[in-house]
């Protein structure tokens, strides 16, 4: 029997016939009704030979039984849509060789009766294209990964040089201490700015190092077997990256303090976001067998105050606990009330402060005598008073060497 939508003429001889695009438009049945010469052409078919034709035709054998699936499916819930996203589609041509198509799908139904038309575009020549930059792309990518290596190699090289230079400095310093001793000393200012660049210098070199070496190491783990070896280097280039991070921030508030732009910006904030965003980056750095106990259920308090500079204050407090303390121990971070104050504690079991260092603990730069040979600048703690100071808060601690310490920082809960 005759399918009716021949019998509309000149919407065909319309649409199908002055479209570049291959269109081919089928029944329920996925028989082939209609197809323009553009789709004739591509498919290698004469004029009017796809006609009565099934649409397995057209179709790569592999894929007859999930396309009668997806058809029927289509048909149930017909919506204009692009055929094959994320996917590689391929027509077959009538001596049965295949090339790369894309297909849109257009539902409609004319005289009671469904019908789907496809926009078919033979992609062969852009298939052919992507090829050809993937290629280039590879190629690039074998040139980036030569000039890395020289690049490494020229990283090395610096490297043993700045060890010469080293020995040199060394050297340099020894004599110039024997004249030095002989002088009055400096100002003030300019001993701070120098004990600054050096610390800067030595602050930033020993992280670089391992982060490079780390890096390195990473590199030669390409198996899957090498996983967990991979994981142990960048956990240290992370905890590195993270040193190297609140370093900056510790010398970023010296410069604040120091040049008089120590404008704060208050804002109402969540306690419990606080509290999560420092448990948070102080987890990166826990050792082996650390763990931090801290509220969890904490009050849904609202205070009003710089969350950044109140971060920088806590986040240093919990550091310095972690750092100073052995594997396997329990580090308390506490919250408490106080009328329109709030309180917190942080308690460790680490090394303590040596009783002839405690008052000197608040002095830039200055490091206690057990925790001379740990990484840090001697500032963190200046800078903590110091904003707390011009915040209207306190910072007090008590320590017993061998021990631990705890530190009390109380602020307003409503600065304003």
């Amino acid at each position: 029997m005759r399918d009716s939508f021949l019998d509309n003429k000149d919407a065909f001889n319309l649409l199908f016939q002055s479209a570049s695009e291959g269109i081919i438009v089928v029944n329920s049945d996925q028989v082939v009704v209609a197809a323009n010469t553009a789709a004739e052409h591509m498919f290698g078919y004469e004029k009017g030979e796809l006609i009565h034709q099934h649409l397995d035709l057209l179709i790569p054998k592999k894929y007859h039984h999930s396309h009668h699936n997806h058809f029927n499916k289509f048909l149930e819930h017909s919506e204009k849509r692009q055929m094959g996203h994320g996917r590689d589609l391929h027509g077959v041509k009538k001596g049965g060789s295949l090339f790369p198509v894309e297909a849109g799908l257009n539902p409609f139904k004319m005289n009671g009766k469904d019908y789907v038309m496809s926009l078919i575009i033979d992609i062969t020549v852009r298939k052919a294209t992507q090829r050809q930059i993937e290629e280039l792309n590879n190629r690039l990518e074998d040139k980036i990964k030569i000039r890395t290596q020289e690049l490494r190699e020229s990283v090395e090289n610096l490297q043993n040089l700045n060890l010469e230079l080293e020995e040199e400095i060394t050297k340099r310093k020894k004599a110039e201490k024997k004249i030095k001793d002989a002088l009055q000393k400096e100002k003030e200012l300019s001993e701070l700015k120098t004990k600054f660049l050096s610390l800067v210098s030595h602050e930033f070199k020993t992280p670089l190092s391992g982060i490079l070496t780390s890096a390195t190491l990473a590199e030669k783990y390409k198996k899957e077997e090498h996983q967990e070896k991979r994981e142990k280097h960048l956990i240290t280039i992370r905890n590195k990256v993270h040193y190297l991070n609140n370093i900056l921030n510790d010398f970023l508030s010296i410069e604040r303090l120091d040049s008089g732009r120590g404008q704060y910006k208050f804002s109402h904030f969540r306690l419990r976001r606080l509290i999560n965003e420092v448990i948070y980056n102080a987890n990166i750095t826990l050792k082996d067998g650390q763990e931090i106990a801290y509220p969890k259920d904490i009050e849904d308090i609202e205070l009003y105050m710089d969350e950044k500079i109140l971060e920088l204050i806590l986040s240093n407090l919990l550091g310095n606990a972690i750092k100073y303390s052995p594997e396997n121990t329990l580090i308390k971070f506490s919250v408490n009330f106080e009328g329109e104050l709030i309180e917190f504690v942080v308690e460790d079991q680490g090394r303590g402060i040596p009783e002839k260092d405690q008052k000197h603990i608040f002095e830039r730069y200055f490091r206690a005598e057990n925790a001379l040979l740990d990484q840090g600048t001697g500032i963190g703690l200046n800078i903590a008073k110091t904003h707390l100071e011009n915040l209207g808060g306190t910072i007090n601690f008590e320590s017993e060497e061998n021990k631990g310490t705890t530190f009390t920082v109380k602020v307003p809960i409503d600065k304003s």
